[in-house]
């Protein structure tokens, strides 16, 4: 198969994970879904190789062709995860083969009107087995009488105070940094360097939440968020591990980064 069929068919799989998904009432992060999608779908040799900034080539193709499923209003990108719309339900039903989906997206075919919904599936529990009686245990449950238990008072939790705010975020790395195509403009003395004092982000101890304000002229940039100054843990996209780079396009001006360590992930403001 070709890179872009393997791409197709991790594609069908994000939006059929995401419809799985949709049952729970949850909006997925959108690097669990991709990792799901490549778990199914492995990288070939050829797909695996990495591209400038350490993205895998079949990583940033599949990144690239989630813009497909936007596009077509059957999935919704947010600050809070990703969310599959109802068309996107009603896809997965109407375009039930890898091959009718990546025509349906490349003509701009829209789902047909009198499409259902995808059932919701069952969970089967497993019938509970009652262990069987003796015949003098039944004879001392017919003749004795049960003393009902009083439920000992619940005991009200004490409140936390303010100040334990600052100390719930544990596990935070040392430090992490922001490497980029912009961190010549910051000073480092090249781009993507995560070690620079410049590109070094600030742990907000309050939030627990790391912060980095840059001016930046006019211009598309791209990033990743670097922990303990080693590319061994870097984070991408959708805060997933190794993931693709953090694109952007900017009109000019100071932008602040914020990075969560419990996410991975990497907003700007």
């Amino acid at each position: 198969m070709t890179v872009r069929d393997n791409t197709n068919r991790r594609l069908k799989e994000v939006l059929d994970i995401m419809a799985a998904g949709s049952w729970e009432d949850q909006k997925p992060n959108g690097g669990e879904v991709l990792a799901q999608a490549v778990a199914r779908i492995p990288f070939t040799k050829e797909e695996s190789e990495l591209l400038s900034g350490g993205i895998p080539r079949g990583h940033k193709n599949l990144t690239k062709a989630t813009a497909d499923l936007v596009k077509a209003g059957w999935m919704a990108k947010g600050r809070s995860g990703w969310e599959i719309t109802e068309d996107g339900l009603k896809a997965t039903v109407a375009f039930k083969t890898v091959d009718a989906l990546s025509a349906a997206l490349a003509e701009g075919t829209p789902v047909p009107a009198d499409t259902p919904l995808p059932t919701k599936p069952v969970a089967k529990k497993p019938a509970a087995r009652k262990p069987a009686a003796t015949k003098s245990a039944a004879k001392t449950a017919a003749t004795t009488k049960k003393t009902p238990i009083k439920a000992a008072p619940r005991k009200t939790a004490a409140k936390a105070p303010a100040k334990a705010a600052a100390v719930e975020h544990k596990d935070q790395p040392a430090s992490v940094a922001l490497a980029g195509d912009f961190g010549t403009i910051l000073g480092s003395l090249v781009n993507w360097d995560p070690n620079h004092d410049r590109v070094q982000m600030k742990l907000d101890a309050k939030r627990g939440t790391w912060k980095l304000t840059a001016d930046l002229p006019a211009g598309k940039y791209s990033y990743k968020a670097v922990a303990n100054g080693s590319w061994d843990e870097n984070y991408g996209a959708f805060g997933l591990l190794d993931g693709a780079n953090h694109e952007f396009e900017h009109v000019g001006g100071e932008v602040t980064f914020h990075y969560d360590h419990a996410t991975n992930d990497v907003l700007r403001e």
